[in-house]
């Protein structure tokens, strides 16, 4: 898809394209709608991230909270988003032994007893091995510093989700 086919989409057509490339939060792709016209993918991008930044603490905290844990029940119940059954798929999450989703199951818990969030991690950016020593350690980051890294991944997601959209090219990461 184009940027000019960006542009021409009304609000409902934008918002059931875009409304999912910051997880489950259709109500910023609502907002960055009004933004048009957009230059490129990188225009369309800032937008969502500024909007993203521009959030008090607490509207951050609640983008964090629309992810899933990693492998865990949404994951089992099978209600994921579509996205984030893929990038958990791919990145091995899905097909974890018992062992495996305890021990994810119990720093998952940890983690949100914590920061009051979900971990969140670009699941298509990391390895199924990774996953759980990266969680182990940013459980020990002070709360300001792990809230930013946590965006920091939500942006991450989006602009791999906004590249798949657009064929644009995550290698930018």
């Amino acid at each position: 898809m184009d940027i000019n086919k960006v542009n021409s989409m009304d609000f409902g057509e934008f918002v059931d394209v875009f409304g999912n490339v910051i997880e489950r939060c259709p109500l910023i792709a609502a907002a960055v709608w009004s933004q048009r016209p957009f230059s490129d993918l990188d225009d369309l991008e800032k937008h969502f991230f500024d909007f993203i930044d521009g959030l008090p603490q607490a509207g951050q905290e609640g983008i964090l909270r629309c992810h899933p844990d990693l492998a865990g029940r949404e994951l089992q119940q099978g209600t994921l988003t579509a996205e984030s059954q893929r990038e958990q798929s791919g990145a091995g999450l899905t097909s974890l032994d018992a062992d495996e989703r305890r021990r994810l199951s119990e720093l998952n818990a940890q983690y949100r007893a914590r920061f009051g969030f979900p971990f969140v991690l670009a699941a298509r950016l990391s390895e199924r091995s990774a996953v759980p020593r990266e969680l182990a350690r940013r459980l020990h980051c002070p709360p300001a510093d792990e809230l930013r890294t946590a965006l920091g991944e939500v942006k991450k997601i989006g602009r791999l989700r906004l590249a798949d959209l657009l064929g644009g090219d995550p290698a930018k990461l």
